[in-house]
């Protein structure tokens, strides 16, 4: 493996990398998605539940029983009726 010295960061406390924070504790959710999913507005279509639970899958990591949680957007999304 080579690394690009132009894009390697040394001696830093924290990078973000890939969506994340890496840091000495590990690994943890970039704060600027849990905000984005924090202040997003109730679901009112099919396609903002999508929006809803792709920000939840980036996040999936840090979110204990996220399948169990998310189950009522999975059914509304199969839902053939258009109502949510």
């Amino acid at each position: 493996m080579r690394l690009n010295p132009t894009k390697c960061a040394f001696g830093v406390s924290s990078r973000q990398f890939l969506g994340h924070i890496v840091s000495r504790r590990g690994i943890e959710p970039n704060p600027e998605k849990v905000n984005a999913l924090r202040n997003m507005a109730e679901p009112q279509s099919k396609k903002e539940i999508q929006v809803l639970t792709g920000l939840i899958a980036a996040l999936s990591r840090f979110i204990s029983r996220m399948t169990d949680r998310c189950k009522p957007f999975f059914d509304a999304l199969k839902s053939k009726n258009g109502a949510i």
